[in-house]
C-alpha cells in the first residue's frame, strides 16, 4: 500500500517581499549595469522580481518612465560639491556639469535615452537646485537663470550622448578621419571652409567642452529672455 504524500501548506512557503517603486528601480539599475539599458524591460524586470508584468505598471507607467527613474537613480552619483573651485561659482558650475556628463558618459545607452526621458525624482531636483543656485550667483535675472538651467543640462546631455556613442563605435575613428580628409581637401568651391582651416578640426574634446560651457554661460547671462526687461 503506497503511503499518502503529505501535502505542503502554502503557509510554509516564504512570502515574497512586497513590490515597491524603489525595489523596481533598484532592480532596473542592477540589470542595466550588468547587461545594458536594452535589457531593462517590463518583462525582464517582472522575471527578476518574480511577478507578472502587469503588476509593475501599478508603480511605473511605461518603459520611458522606467528609464527616467533609472536616470534619476544614477544622478545620485553626480558630485554637486563643485570640485576644488572654492568660491568661484563659474568653476563650481563647470565641475558639477562635468560630473553630470561623466555619469551619463559611463552609460552610453542611458545618455541617449536621457535626451527624451526626463527624470523627476529627488536626485534630479537636487541637481537642478544646485545649478540654479550657482548660475544665480552670476547676477543674471531670475528668468535668464531659469531658462539657462534647461540649456546647460540639455547641452551636457547631448555632449554625453554624442561622445559616449563615438567612444563605443569602432567606426568612429574612420568616420572622423574621412571627415578631416574631406575638409582638408576642400577646393576653391568652398572658400569659407578653406579660410577656417585648420581651426575647424583643432582642439581637444576637453578644450571644446570647456569653451562650449563658457559660450553658453556668457550667452545666458547676457541675453534677455523674451518679454522681460533683463
Amino acid at each position: 500500500m503506497t503511503a499518502r504524500r503529505e501535502p505542503i501548506s502554502r503557509r510554509e512557503r516564504p512570502a515574497k517581499p512586497a513590490l515597491s517603486r524603489r525595489w523596481i528601480v533598484d532592480t532596473a539599475v542592477r540589470v542595466m549595469r550588468a547587461e545594458g539599458l536594452e535589457k531593462v524591460t517590463m518583462r525582464r524586470l517582472a522575471k527578476e522580481l518574480d511577478t507578472g508584468p502587469a503588476s509593475l505598471y501599478v508603480y511605473v507607467a511605461n518603459t520611458a518612465e522606467l528609464h527616467a527613474a533609472v536616470l534619476d537613480a544614477l544622478l545620485g552619483e553626480v558630485d554637486l560639491a563643485g570640485g576644488d573651485a572654492g568660491d568661484d561659482w563659474r568653476g563650481q558650475l563647470r565641475a558639477v556639469l562635468a560630473s553630470y556628463t561623466s555619469v551619463l558618459f559611463a552609460h552610453p545607452q542611458l545618455a541617449r535615452s536621457a535626451l527624451v526621458a526626463r527624470p523627476s525624482g529627488v536626485n534630479y531636483l537636487r541637481l537642478v537646485e544646485r545649478v540654479l543656485d550657482l548660475l544665480s550667483r552670476s547676477g543674471a535675472s531670475r528668468e535668464q537663470v531659469a531658462w539657462g538651467v534647461d540649456k546647460l543640462l540639455q547641452d551636457a546631455t547631448a555632449t554625453a550622448a554624442e561622445q559616449s556613442a563615438q567612444e563605443h563605435d569602432p567606426m568612429t575613428e574612420d568616420d572622423w578621419n574621412a571627415t578631416t580628409r574631406a575638409l582638408r581637401s576642400a577646393d576653391e568651391a568652398h572658400p569659407a571652409i578653406r579660410a577656417h582651416m585648420p581651426a575647424l578640426i583643432s582642439g581637444s574634446p576637453e578644450d571644446r567642452m570647456s569653451w562650449s560651457f563658457d559660450v553658453l554661460v556668457n550667452g545666458i547671462t547676457r541675453t534677455p529672455v523674451p518679454g522681460t526687461n533683463g
